[in-house]
């Protein structure tokens, strides 16, 4: 369970080189240049595709990404449920760090081979959100964001009902430590959302 921005920023891990290259093609108007000697002109987007899935604790990020994994089809890459697989506290920041650093890099293996790929990290920064993006650009995939947003009454309901319920592989989340989440939490806004590839449907 990741508990602020500072997992956010460790979990960056492998990605913060690829974010800082000149010659990203992005979107137009996310202040990106296209790669030097080709004036401008949009490398051609590969097969791959990368979904992130970004929301607060109870938003529903799993339920979406199993069903993205079953539709599109894809691989789906939750921390949770390594950490928990792998029986480390869902709590440690520095284990979970080093998952999502070993989940990333497969991630950009299937990127590679064309495949999709759906990311539930939470993705709590848009620096986060930025570097994955611009990595996969370089690896001439598609980049998809679905951002669940829900209010933190909902968000609440629904985690004191797991909270209850207890099932395997989540960690239990008070209600003080979702307010002080959702105060750090960096929500897409419009000009961040033109920076994706539009989500079907």
């Amino acid at each position: 369970m990741r508990t602020g921005p500072l997992i956010t920023q460790v979990s960056l891990v492998g990605s913060n080189r690829a974010a800082t290259r000149k010659s990203v093609v992005d979107r137009p108007g996310c202040g990106h240049a296209a790669p030097v000697g080709e004036e401008g002109s949009q490398r051609p987007v590969g097969p791959g595709r990368l979904i992130l899935v970004c929301g607060l604790p109870g938003s529903g990020k799993t339920t979406t990404a199993r069903r993205l994994a079953r539709t599109s089809p894809g691989v789906r890459l939750c921390p949770d449920e390594w950490m928990a697989g792998l029986g480390i506290d869902l709590y440690d920041a520095e284990a979970r760090a080093k998952v999502e650093a070993l989940q990333w890099d497969l991630a950009q293996d299937l990127l590679r081979l064309g495949q999709t790929v759906i990311v539930e990290w939470g993705l709590w920064a848009r620096a986060e959100r930025d570097a994955l993006r611009l990595r996969a650009r370089e690896l001439g995939a598609r980049v998809e964001l679905i951002y669940l947003d829900e209010p933190i009454d909902q968000l609440w309901h629904r985690l004191e009902a797991r909270n209850a319920a207890g099932p395997e592989g989540t960690a239990v989340i008070g209600q003080d430590d979702l307010h002080r989440w959702a105060e750090t939490f960096e929500a897409p806004d419009a000009a961040e959302a033109a920076c994706f590839d539009p989500h079907p449907g």
